[in-house]
This record gives C-alpha cells, structure tokens and sequence, in this order.
C-alpha cells in the first residue's frame, strides 16, 4: 500500500509539473505574441484580445483532458496488477480507494472483521456515568409490613397468656400449700415435692384435656389422712367450701347394701360442683381418704367421670384418692434396700428412687383391683423414721400447751413399737398414728 500510494503522489506531482510547464509556454507564447504586437503597434486591438482568450480556452482543454486522465487511473487502480508497480510517466495514474474491493485484500478483510468484533465485544457504558449503573432496587412489598404487625400480634397474646397462667396460679396460692405442707407434714418431702408438682402443672392454665387424678398409698400412721386435711383446708381458703369435697366411704356410706344408690347420690354432687366451678371459673377439688374401703359401685362411677370423654367442666378437676393400698409392697422395699440407701442422700432423693421402683409394682397390683387407677398418677409415701415420730409429739405437745421437753419427747417417742434397725435407720411400725393418744394421757 505504501509502494503505491508513493507512486501515485509521484505521479500526480508530475502530472501537475507537466501542466504548470505548458501552462507556463502557452502563457510565454502569449506574452511575446503581445509583444511584438505591442512593439508593431502602439495601442492594444481586437486581435490580442482574441489570442489571450484562445490561450485561455487551451488551457481549459488541457485541464479537462488531465481530469479524464485521471478517472481513467482510477477504474484502472481497481485491479490488483496495478499496484505492483508504479506506472508509467506517460500515463499517470491517481491512487484512491475508489472501486476497491475488500475479497482481494484478505488481510484488510480480516483486520475489518476484527475491528468490528472488538467494537462489537467492547463493554458498552451507560451515559451520564463514569461507571456501570448500580441495579435497580427491588420494591418492597407493603405485606412486610403486615407480616410485622402480626408478629407483634402473637408476641402479646403470648405474654399475655404467660400472665395469666401466673395469674391463675397465683389465685390457688400454691406458695403457701407448699410451706405449710413443709411445716407440718414430717418424713414426706419427697411425697411433697411430687404432689406440688402435679399441682403446679394442672393448675397453671384453665383449659385441660383431662382431670387431674392423684393417689396417695402407704402404710398406716405415715401421715395420709392429715395429709389430705391440710390440702382441703387450704382450697376451701382459696376456692371456697362449695368447691371443696372430703368424702369418708366409711362415715359416707358404711353399709355395702347402699353402694349402688351412694354411687348415684356422690354423682350427683360432682356434678353440681363442677357446674358451679365452671361457672366461676375455679378448678374443684375432691378427695377421697380410706379408698381401700370404697365399694365396687362408688369405684365405677368415679371411673365413669375420669376416663370418659365428658365435657369441659368435667376436665377441670382434681381428684385425690387415699389409700394404704400396696402398703405391704412398700414396707417390705423400705426394709431390704435401707442398708443400700446412702445417709447423706436428701429426702427427695431417696423418694425419687422409691417412686422409681415402687411405681411399676404398685401399679401393677392396683390395675387388678380396679381400672380407676389406670388413670392415677400414683405416688408412695414411705415409712417415717423414729426422728420423724419425735417431730410428731413436739408439734402435738405444742398445739395442746405442754412444754416440749426434749427428755419427755423421747420417754414418749420410744413407747412406740419399731421395726429392727436396717442400715442405721429405725422405722415405726405405726408411725405417728399413737402421738395424738398419747399426748392426751399427759
């Protein structure tokens, strides 16, 4: 391409040379044409007028013949011979790009094709920005917002709810139930511990899927009776009398032949009762002491109230049966495993192991009797210890106004009948059944 190029601008300055140097003769022609006219006649005429307009119209000719000339070295520039070599003087020829055709210059063609590429592949930036525009944002939806508010919604029907279980709990004042079990029911903590913690569950919330039903079973004189005493006193306090139900079977109904119409009538009163604690929004409490005495008809129909599908005020209920039921199988466990029990285990510790392992034999034995313990959450209560009876006389003797004279305490705390000593512990045969008794002969 050089080659050529330089070739044509040499000729092209040729071709102009060639035309300045006739231009330049015609012109010297005319001037001495003039001349000598001037020189054969004094003042300019039609005849010099006319040779100068001559000259001008040769050179117009001439002009126009280069200027065919040069468009013929153009067509003529389109084949490829032609650049090879520079052309002749005689017949200049003028380089330009018109009439090319790219297929006969491969390596053009292909330096094109690259140029349009890349022009093509060059990242493309959006204008009025040094960089690339930041992507748009995303609208945010207005059910966000809904979505929070019902998050703030649950948050406070929850805490709400969580108030007012306190609230509910609050109302039966199970604080002071367990203080005063604590304080007056000695040897059970274990026990104690296991019944507040059936209370504190059923009783932090209104709705239930079924009633709460607790038996209590031990020896005799282990503290059953009181026990319950204690429980009723404390709900007819919190609840009212109304709501409250202590049935003795033996004062209640001691002859067998009034079984059937004992069970009807003690229907009935749950029935009342619990209409009326639905009605006031309360939980009822029925307990049921000397359970082992209880007929067959009675068993039934308690049986009919628990495990039936009955409605809501029905649910809503405690029911506790007590019983020495099962009080051979806890005797004798008490006596072969006292020396395998460690003395620095707490009280709620050794319940815990006696539940464990008394629970399944008791439940076993009790199933077989009647069905209503199916439904039972039982808990045993073990035998009381010779520092247990002591506890008893110095509460008792108190009550009554006798000074608690420790030497007295124990004259009157060994006059009860014991079982041999196993493993460092002394057990009493009838617990503190013979305190009370005893306190009155003083």
């Amino acid at each position: 391409r050089d080659s050529s190029s330089a070739s044509a601008s040499v000729t092209e300055e040729e071709l102009e040379g060639d035309v300045d140097e006739e231009v330049e003769g015609e012109e010297e022609e005319e001037e001495e044409d003039s001349n000598d006219k001037h020189r054969s006649s004094p003042a300019p005429s039609l005849s010099s007028f006319s040779s100068s307009l001559r000259a001008v119209i040769r050179i117009k000719q001439k002009y126009q013949a280069m200027k065919k000339r040069r468009q013929e070295l153009a067509l003529s520039m389109g084949g490829v011979g032609c650049l090879t070599g520079a052309p002749s003087r005689t017949s200049p020829k003028i380089f330009t790009f018109d009439g090319l055709n790219p297929s006969a210059f491969p390596a053009l063609s292909s330096s094109v094709a690259q140029k349009k590429k890349r022009r093509r592949r060059r990242r493309v930036l959006f204008p009025n920005s040094g960089g690339p525009r930041a992507p748009p944002k995303q609208e945010q939806s207005r059910a966000k917002y809904c979505l929070y508010l019902l998050f703030a919604i649950v948050f406070i029907q929850v805490y709400n709810a969580i108030e007012n279980l306190d609230d509910h709990v609050l109302r039966y004042d199970l604080e002071g139930l367990e203080k005063t079990l604590r304080r007056e029911v000695f040897g059970q903590q274990g026990a104690v511990e296991g019944l507040l913690s059936h209370l504190k569950d059923y009783l932090s919330t209104y709705v239930h899927n079924k009633p709460l039903v607790v038996s209590l079973h031990g020896p005799s004189g282990v503290g059953k009776s009181h026990l319950g005493r204690l429980l009723a006193g404390h709900f007819r306090s919190v609840v009212g009398e109304t709501l409250v139900l202590q049935y003795y079977v033996l004062h209640h109904c001691p002859q067998e032949a009034d079984a059937l119409q004992c069970a009807r009538d003690l229907s009935t009163i749950i029935s009342e009762m619990v209409e009326r604690a639905e009605e006031e929004e309360k939980i009822p409490l029925f307990i049921f002491d000397e359970a082992e005495h209880m007929h067959s008809e009675i068993l039934d129909a308690l049986w009919q109230l628990v495990a039936s599908k009955q409605s809501n005020e029905y649910l809503n209920a405690i029911y506790l049966f007590l019983s020495n039921l099962g009080h051979a199988h806890i005797t004798k466990h008490m006596l072969h495993n006292s020396s395998s029990i460690s003395m620095t285990m707490s009280a709620s510790g050794r319940h815990s192991n006696l539940v464990k392992e008394l629970t399944p034999i008791l439940r076993n034995s009790l199933e077989k009797l009647h069905l209503l313990w199916t439904e039972a959450d039982i808990l045993p209560l073990g035998l009381l210890e010779k520092g247990h009876v002591m506890e008893c006389f110095l509460d008792e003797m108190t009550r009554e106004g006798f000074y608690p004279d420790h030497t007295n305490i124990e004259r009157l705390a060994g006059e009860i009948q014991y079982y041999p000593a196993v493993g460092g512990h002394e057990y009493s045969q009838t617990g503190c059944k013979q305190v009370v008794a005893k306190v009155n002969l003083l």
